[in-house]
């Protein structure tokens, strides 16, 4: 805290500054730590609407499929179903959108950015030459796995365990 810190002598004390007012204003629609996690919020609301947008057409096909009585003018039921799936999605964007800006949530997506920024990321060359090492080992062991089977088929003949096939 700014008030636990000693200046060192000689110097003036920084005077007390209350927070400002948008980090103490609370609402529906207000973000909590707004600019910190940028990165794994956005990803974590990008993968969220992508998963309300397909429930959203998932539920509209179950409608029209399963829909419990018929009627005679499908233009309104359609539009009764398409309204209730759109009324789905906003619900499901207003939960999304309080889960994410919960504190303790806010703090975990934020420790996680933070930690992503300190992972050491492999360059270009180093994915490729791993990836061509592998490659080559995946080989190498199929080809020794075909010849000792190989080996244990002709021996196995040999002491009539197996029948030569015709």
């Amino acid at each position: 805290m700014a008030t636990d810190i000693v200046a060192a002598p000689g110097e003036p004390e920084e005077p007390y500054r209350p927070p400002s007012r948008a980090t103490t204003q609370s609402g529906f629609f207000t973000i909590h730590k707004y600019g910190q996690g940028k990165w794994t919020r956005l990803g974590t609301l990008g993968v969220a609407g992508v998963l309300g947008v397909m429930t959203t057409f998932t539920l509209y096909q179950w409608l029209t499929a399963y829909w419990p009585w018929q009627s005679q003018d499908t233009r309104s039921l359609h539009q009764i179903m398409l309204g209730v799936s759109i009324l789905f999605l906003i619900g499901f964007c207003a939960l999304v959108f309080r889960i994410t800006n919960k504190p303790g949530n806010v703090d975990f997506l934020i420790a996680t950015d933070s930690e992503m920024k300190k992972v050491n990321w492999t360059t270009r060359g180093e994915l490729l030459g791993s990836t061509r090492v592998v490659i080559l080992f995946l080989f190498f062991i199929a080809i020794f796995l075909f010849l000792i089977d190989l080996v244990f088929s002709a021996f196995f003949q040999m002491i009539g365990v197996l029948l030569k096939a015709n």
